[in-house]
């Protein structure tokens, strides 16, 4: 009976930790929601047709396109969110991978990125969303023998980046604008006597 139950608790622990060492290295213990959250209206108001296809219904923009080259000209900066205005990566994690989309071994130092399992269209990857809005950037992959500090690439979609060249204005960040907030913000008012417009 000992032994069983030590075989059974060895199998538990095993199995604990083979899920573990299934999960993306950066993803959020409590998948909690993102803080921006819009209607698809709303997204596609604010968005090019391009924008919204690939960063809200997870898409894939062309490889080597226009978004691809002007890329490849771009030098120092930071690469914000397309949809938000989050931080995600610098021109220093930047490098040539040759793959056609861009390609940084590592996201910036604001770790706005979140990694996410994708066992979409029959393969199991690990995408890469903008931790603020959800909006899907492109993949990682790990250990193909770049020379780089991580050997990781996040391949993203030229499109779901904003450039901002080194010594220029950051993008404003999108408001929070979920009901809860709003509520909030109408209860503060209406206890300091300010009358909400709706």
């Amino acid at each position: 009976m000992k032994l069983r139950l030590a075989l059974l608790s060895a199998l538990a622990v095993a199995f604990c930790i083979a899920q573990a060492a299934d999960q993306p290295k950066t993803a959020s213990k409590s998948m909690s929601k993102p803080e921006i959250v819009k209607s698809e209206t709303d997204w596609q108001k604010m968005l090019t047709p391009e924008q919204f296809q690939v960063t809200r219904m997870r898409g894939t923009e062309r490889a080597n396109g226009a978004a691809y080259e002007e890329f490849e000209k771009q030098g120092e900066g930071t690469y914000y969110c397309v949809c938000c205005g989050a931080e995600l990566f610098t021109s220093k994690e930047k490098f040539h991978s040759g793959c056609g989309w861009p390609s940084f071994y590592d996201s910036s130092k604001a770790k706005g990125v979140l990694e996410k399992v994708d066992n979409s269209h029959g393969m199991r990857r690990i995408e890469t969303v903008c931790k603020r809005c959800d909006a899907h950037l492109g993949h990682v992959f790990e250990g193909e023998g770049y020379k780089t500090p991580t050997d990781r690439r996040f391949c993203i979609n030229g499109v779901a980046l904003k450039f901002v060249p080194k010594g220029g204005d950051a993008p404003k960040l999108l408001e929070v604008s979920s009901a809860a907030v709003q509520q909030k913000k109408g209860e503060v008012a209406k206890e300091g006597g300010v009358e909400v417009k709706k």
